[in-house]
């Protein structure tokens, strides 16, 4: 056995006399020592690359929890789920050293290192055990050099014989108490998906015992308690889990309902509450997830939303983005902050540097108890920017968000989403709502911002587009009671008169109303130097049609405003890939739309000052309890 030439120190004893620290249920004292984080060697479905968990040379046999290595080979779990965020822990946490605890079968002589990098990716060896004889075996390694990156992992080497690996977990001293954690999942018409989902989290004990309650909150009408496989899972959870009923008030109330349920008891501080989970129906579960965010919310210095990472479920190893944030006066969300890995492989990557959310989608994300007992129940604006509001809304009240790397589920790509779709009318009313409930708009920004975008639209020949945007603005300019019913008869309204635009419906590609023969591809021949006076240009030649006649194919990577607008018909790739839309000059259409946005813009430059202080001064009747009450029809 070697020491490290560090302050930390190995241990290679009979497993009986140093058990594998483990999670306790919620509602027990803590032990001593708190699993931050449990050695996962494969994922939970088969489309999952095993190396996004441990890299293994030579031949070996992988079981959830276990490793067995033959003889000569090597493994290390410097991957995405192996990792332990070194950086993170050390900047938002009390733990100050941190234990790596694994029980060995040898069969002659092993190799094990602890090894860290920093913000660069340099390697170096934190600690390291030679092990000839079966047993447990402890690295340590102090956390004071990681500050803006770096991360932790371990190298195994079955030198003389085979290597089993079991038992293996990253573990700090315990708080007093552990934070009790309860789940709520969000669903409408995803019964199949979030059946699998309720059912990944019962497949794992350790998550099971750490849960106090599940809620699922259905609002739709294909029922996910009617799939068998909810029916089978549900007894495994006792009387954790409830199934709750309810209008469709869309992500905003459904998360909502959980919040409201497990705060439940009316005035409180948050002590004697749960944490909870948020989590997406159609996720692709990792339950470690959760033990690792119900690990680190335990251990802030301060209460601290604790969000998830996502990574893509049609492309399983890319990272969507380290962390993001939002810019209010541009009434942007999902920004990626500065240094954050996008769209990346992380069989290719690792994230070294530490990087700051300003806020985490609700695909998952852990709110304490004490932020809802700060600051009350998220905004009844549907969805789209209901979770950046509340983050938001935490921050000002002092809760700050970290987005915890290694820490991941999967869930639907969004670049397979297409733009144009009767979800702008949300993005468009709530960035606004948003936007005044938390900055200073500045009037000639935004509109002018605006009109930009929406003469974009029009010279692509997105009719739809701009009249769903439109709708979005006008009803902001109703002011908050807008939100008085949650949004069922907006999103009526949004999805309803979309018809009225042909190049809002999806065909097959094969049987699209187009003759096909006539169809000419025409590619993109790259961005334009100087985009407004592009856009003026564009818009000149669709006005006075001076656009290249025929029907084209455009792709969707080719699909830009200042190419679709060159033609006068078009048939554009969806974003899905499993259609085209056809889109086609309509000089009535777009004179119409400009006018109206004329209006439109006119009206929101006026008005906005004081409509943001109406939105303001709504606030806690929208947030309150009794609102979602009724809302929810329980009063």
């Amino acid at each position: 056995m070697e020491q490290s030439a560090g302050q930390a120190v190995t241990e290679n004893v009979p497993s009986s006399a140093a058990p594998a620290p483990e999670v306790r249920a919620a509602a027990n004292l803590a032990p001593d020592r708190m699993v931050l984080a449990r050695g996962v060697f494969t994922g939970p479905a088969p489309k999952i690359s095993d190396e996004l968990y441990a890299v293994v040379e030579g031949k070996a046999q992988r079981d959830r929890l276990s490793l067995r290595l033959d003889k000569g080979a090597t493994a290390h779990t410097n991957t995405y789920f192996g990792r332990f965020a070194a950086s993170y822990w050390q900047r938002w946490t009390t733990v100050t050293e941190v234990e790596v605890a694994m029980t060995l079968e040898v069969g002659d002589r092993a190799r094990i290192r602890l090894a860290a990098s920093d913000i660069a990716g340099h390697r170096r060896i934190i600690d390291s055990a030679d092990v000839s004889g079966d047993g447990r075996v402890v690295l340590r390694a102090p956390l004071d050099q990681y500050v803006d990156g770096g991360a932790l992992w371990l190298e195994f080497d079955a030198v003389g014989g085979d290597l089993g690996i079991t038992e293996l977990a990253w573990s700090a001293p315990a708080p007093e108490r552990v934070r009790p954690v309860a789940i709520a999942i969000c669903t409408f018409n995803r019964a199949q998906d979030c059946a699998h989902t309720v059912a990944a989290l019962a497949s794992d004990p350790v998550v099971l015992s750490a849960l106090t309650a599940v809620y699922v909150v259905d609002q739709g009408t294909d029922l996910v308690e009617k799939q068998s496989l909810y029916q089978e899972t549900a007894p495994r959870f006792g009387d954790k889990l409830h199934y709750i009923r309810q209008p469709n008030l869309g992500g905003a109330g459904g998360f909502t309902r959980g919040l409201y349920e497990v705060s439940a008891s009316g005035s409180f501080d948050g002590s004697e509450h749960a944490d909870i989970i948020l989590m997406d129906d159609d996720i692709l579960c990792e339950p470690e997830t959760v033990v690792r965010l119900q690990a680190f919310a335990n251990l802030t210095v301060e209460p601290t939303l604790v969000g998830a990472q996502m990574l893509f479920l049609l492309n399983p190893d890319y990272l969507n983005v380290g962390a993001e944030e939002v810019h209010l006066g541009e009434l942007k969300h999902g920004q990626k902050v500065p240094k954050a890995l996008r769209n990346t492989s992380m069989l290719e990557r690792n994230q070294e540097r530490r990087v700051d959310a300003g806020y985490n989608a609700w695909w998952t994300c852990l709110i304490p108890a004490e932020v809802v007992a700060r600051i009350g129940l998220p905004v009844p604006i549907f969805f789209q920017w209901d979770d950046v509001e509340y983050g938001i809304r935490a921050r000002e009240a002092g809760f700050v968000t970290v987005t915890l790397p290694n820490a991941a589920v999967w869930h639907a790509d969004f670049y397979w989403k297409d733009y144009d779709d009767w979800a702008r009318y949300f993005s468009m009313r709530n960035s606004l709502i948003v936007g005044s409930l938390h900055t200073d708009l500045d009037p000639k920004a935004v509109t002018r911002q605006l009109f930009r975008t929406l003469a974009e639209h029009l010279v692509a020949m997105q009719y739809g587009l701009v009249h769903t945007t439109l709708q979005g603005i006008e009803d902001f300019l109703e002011g908050p009671k807008v939100l008085r019913d949650g949004g069922i008869a907006a999103l009526a309204a949004a999805r309803g008169t979309r018809s009225d635009y042909e190049e809002t419906v999806k065909h097959p590609a094969a049987t699209a109303p187009v003759r096909s023969a006539d169809i000419q591809v025409r590619r993109d021949t790259g961005d334009p130097s100087r985009p407004v006076l592009v856009l003026v240009k564009r818009a000149i030649q669709q006005w006075t049609g001076r656009t290249q006649p025929g029907l084209k194919a455009i792709t969707r990577e080719d699909a830009h405003w200042w190419h679709v607008a060159l033609f006068d018909h078009v048939m554009v790739t969806d974003a899905s890939q499993s259609g085209v839309r056809i889109r086609k000059r309509d000089k009535a259409k777009a004179r119409a739309l400009l006018l109206r946005t004329i209006r439109v813009l006119r009206r929101l430059r006026r008005e906005l000052p004081a409509l943001t202080q109406q939105y303001r001064t709504a606030v806690p009747e929208l947030t309150s309890r009794e609102n979602w009450e009724r809302l929810y029809e329980i009063r």
